[in-house]
C-alpha cells in the first residue's frame, strides 16, 4: 500500500464548532445525504490472473474535492483507486467516488477548507472502504481492507507543500 497514516484520524466538526461564527450564527454541521457518485471495476486478466503464483502489488490512490452546491450546502467527493499489478500487468482496478452532501452553516470562510478537506472525508471514508472491499471481492480476488487515513495529516502536508517557495530557475 502506498498510503500509511496514523490510526487515529482527527475529526474537524469540533474545530468548526469552536471557530468564530459568522454573523453571530452558531456553527452547524449536518449530513444531508451520502451516495456513490462513480464506481468502476476492471478485471482485465481474468481468468488467467487467478493462476498467478505471486500476490499482486497493490497501490492506493486518493483524492478529495469539495464545492458549494447551494447556500450552506456542500458536496464533498472522496475518490479512492486501488490498482493491483503483477508481472507488469493490471490484475484488477477498482475506483470509487464516494460523495456526500453536507449542510455547513456559521463557519467562517477561512474555516471551510479544513471542514471540506478533513471532516467530510473522515465521514465518507468508511463508506468508500466498504465499497472498495465489496467491489474487489466481486472480481474474484480477496478483498482489500484499507487502513484508516489521517485526513488532517494529509491536509497539513498539502498546506506545507503550498507554502514552500518555488525554486528559482537559473540558466
Amino acid at each position: 500500500e502506498s498510503i500509511r497514516m496514523a490510526d487515529q484520524p482527527t475529526s474537524a466538526p469540533e474545530r468548526a464548532a469552536t471557530a468564530a461564527p459568522t454573523n453571530g450564527e452558531a456553527p452547524a454541521f449536518a449530513i444531508e445525504r451520502i451516495y456513490i457518485k462513480d464506481l468502476s471495476i476492471e478485471n482485465p486478466g481474468a481468468p488467467q490472473s487467478f493462476q498467478l503464483a505471486e500476490a499482486p502489488a497493490v497501490e492506493i490512490g486518493l483524492r478529495t474535492r469539495g464545492a458549494g452546491v447551494a447556500p450552506d450546502v456542500y458536496e464533498c467527493v472522496l475518490t479512492i483507486t486501488v490498482t493491483a499489478t503483477a508481472q507488469g500487468k493490471t490484475v484488477f482496478l477498482v475506483e470509487v467516488s464516494q460523495a456526500g452532501l453536507f449542510v455547513i452553516k456559521g463557519v467562517p470562510a477561512e474555516g471551510m477548507q479544513p471542514v471540506l478537506a478533513i471532516a467530510c472525508p473522515n465521514i465518507l471514508f468508511p463508506y468508500a472502504r466498504e465499497t472498495i472491499a465489496d467491489a474487489i471481492g466481486r472480481t474474484g480476488f480477496p478483498p482489500v481492507h484499507l487502513a484508516p487515513i489521517n485526513f488532517e495529516a494529509l491536509y497539513q502536508q498539502q498546506l506545507a507543500q503550498l507554502q514552500q517557495p518555488t525554486p528559482a530557475v537559473t540558466n
